[in-house]
């Protein structure tokens, strides 16, 4: 947790201050149990109303102070902890977004969620605390134990010998709970991934009557982090009835023997009433200080989670300045070639991709055809460097794609996705995400290419229309144009289109390859589909069988020598159509 203060560092002044408050709270605090004894023994007793008015007045004076001083604690350790959250939360996001796919494989989309919230809030919520309770409560102890001795040194031993026991029944609900926090955020993991599975695929649910599964997979979830915070809930409400019941012995024993230092004139009754509370303020600090040891466990354990995220350093970063430098001369033109590349994804026995060459020049559209599975997404997603390659080299134009910035070698680049993805917005907006300056012209140009303007125009605000969350109120065929025209209307020299065509009907499919030969003439275009009829008009086409290339050619020519495209043709073309 230590580490993540850091980020504390802008707002020094507003803790300084927050720090200085609460120190001048406590010694406001500590000073009116004094004026109050004055008051009982040198003016009650004594008969003196000149002399409580004035201490009176000044005592009223201390409180006034001290509830200033108060509020302008809370106020200031509200606004620098929410700053810090604010910061912390920003900064994460950031460091996530550098993250490859395979950093998010390893921790999660659900438990990267939790630690950016609900993690984050939890440290934001014991450093509002550590700022003020953390300073007073040690004050208020050794203070009022100064100030209890300075009124009776013997009386003063109830305290002391009380002070080990309350410290030692903290340290033992702190050891006994620190595992079940850090239990506790690893099951709100586990719930928040399968209440994520459940929202995002309640279609599949519901049409396969898996509903009461689902539902049995979030009862048990639920039931784990029920369980765990129950425990450690129940450790939390025993502590406070034995702190409790401590500090009433102690009052006992503080009374019992101040009446008999009091009969045999060894104090006075305002000198009592001082250290009853003294007592109290001494009992009450260790009970905040109790309060935090519960809270920094939980706290700690949410900082070692976000740290984590930290120090995990993403495997595809970008080259030295002067490697960047030489990539980034001149515009891409798209000369695309993969140089004997095998890939390996992460924890895998076998390549996902062997011995892959091939080139993909401007002005040519490359298609890649091939079974489930024999790797032609995975070959798309090593050239905006997704994934690194294991062995081999891909390039763009003649550089190495490893040697390039991130932002220059995904800046040349227009993707389509297997997975059509939409974003809360217009469509106007959603068809900008791909070139944030474009013109109202141009956003209309691009959807037109994709076939989309037809479906655009007959909606109520046209370009304007509202898309919600995941694209949920557009069909898969209208998702997959939108995202069409979003990587057009990025101009960029590399279009990739991962199966891109697969939700379209054959007209559509038809016309739409038809409309991007000429969009297209000076970039280099590469196409995986399942569909012979979308990839037999290609300049060259690459089957795939298991992770090989099994054969590079046109669509007559692999049909002629190929015996697994030929096989891929004949189960979708009829004998005419062949023909």
């Amino acid at each position: 947790m230590i580490k993540l203060l850091r980020y504390l560092k802008p707002y020094w002044i507003a803790v300084s201050l927050v720090l200085l408050f609460v120190f001048l709270q406590s010694l406001s605090d500590l000073y009116l149990p004094t004026l109050m004894a004055d008051i009982v023994d040198k003016g009650i007793v004594t008969g003196d109303t000149p002399y409580i008015w004035r201490i009176g007045g000044f005592m009223l004076l201390i409180a006034l102070l001290g509830a200033i001083c108060s509020i302008g604690a809370s106020y200031l350790s509200a606004k620098s902890a929410g700053s810090f959250g604010r910061d912390l939360r920003s900064k994460l996001f950031a460091h996530v977004e550098k993250f490859s796919l395979n950093e998010f494989d390893k921790i999660g989309t659900a438990s990267l969620i939790t630690r950016t919230t609900n993690d984050i809030t939890q440290v934001q919520q014991v450093l509002t605390m550590m700022m003020r309770v953390m300073v007073m409560a040690p004050l208020m102890c050794f203070g009022g134990i100064i100030m209890a001795l300075s009124r009776d040194v013997k009386l003063s031993f109830v305290i002391i010998g009380l002070v080990p026991i309350i410290a030692l029944v903290i340290l033992i609900v702190s050891f006994r709970t620190i595992p079940l926090f850090k239990l506790q955020q690893k099951r709100l993991d586990q719930l928040n991934l399968v209440l994520r599975e459940h929202l995002t695929g309640i279609r599949v649910i519901r049409a396969f009557n898996r509903t009461g599964h689902e539902q049995s997979r979030f009862t048990d979830a639920n039931a784990n982090l029920t369980d765990t915070a129950v425990k450690v809930n129940r450790m939390m409400a025993a502590l406070m009835p034995v702190m409790m019941l401590v500090v009433n012995f102690a009052s006992i024993a503080i009374i019992w023997y101040g009446g008999i230092r009091i009969d045999n004139g060894g104090m006075q009754v305002g000198d009592l009433m001082a250290f009853i509370q003294y007592a109290w303020q001494i009992m009450f600090a260790l009970i905040f200080a109790s309060m935090m040891f519960v809270m920094v466990p939980r706290a700690s354990a949410s900082a070692a989670r976000i740290q984590e995220v930290f120090d995990m350093q993403p495997n595809i970063a970008d080259p030295a300045k002067r490697a960047a430098s030489t990539s980034s001369q001149g515009e891409a033109k798209g000369f695309i070639e993969f140089r004997d590349v095998s890939f390996r994804y992460p924890g895998a026995e076998m390549n996902a991709l062997s011995n892959i060459s091939f080139t993909a020049a401007p002005g040519e559209i490359t298609a890649i055809i091939g079974g489930t599975g024999s790797g032609k997404s995975t070959m798309i997603n090593l050239i905006p460097r997704f994934y690194d390659v294991s062995e081999g080299a891909v390039l763009i134009d003649g550089v190495d794609v490893r040697e390039m910035t991130q932002q220059a070698l995904r800046g040349a680049i227009g993707l389509v996705p297997q997975k059509a993805s939409l974003f809360t917005g217009t469509i106007a907006e959603n068809i900008r995400f791909g070139h944030e300056e474009a013109t109202d012209e141009e956003v209309q140009h691009a959807a037109a290419v994709a076939q989309a303007a037809d479906f655009i125009g007959k909606m109520p605000d046209g370009y304007q229309s509202l898309i919600t969350q995941g694209g949920t109120n557009v069909s898969g065929g209208q998702k997959q144009r939108l995202s069409i025209a979003r990587a057009l209307v990025r101009k960029p020299s590399i279009y990739l289109f991962d199966d891109s065509f697969s939700a379209l009907d054959f007209k559509t499919d038809a016309k739409l390859r038809a409309a991007l030969r000429p969009e297209t003439a000076e970039a280099a275009l590469i196409i995986v589909a399942q569909r012979v009829s979308t990839v037999m008009d290609a300049d060259r086409i690459i089957v795939l069988d298991e992770g090989r290339i099994a054969g590079i050619g046109t669509h007559r020519e692999l049909l002629a020598n190929n015996e697994i495209y030929r096989e891929i043709v004949t189960s979708q073309l009829s004998e005419e159509e062949i023909a």
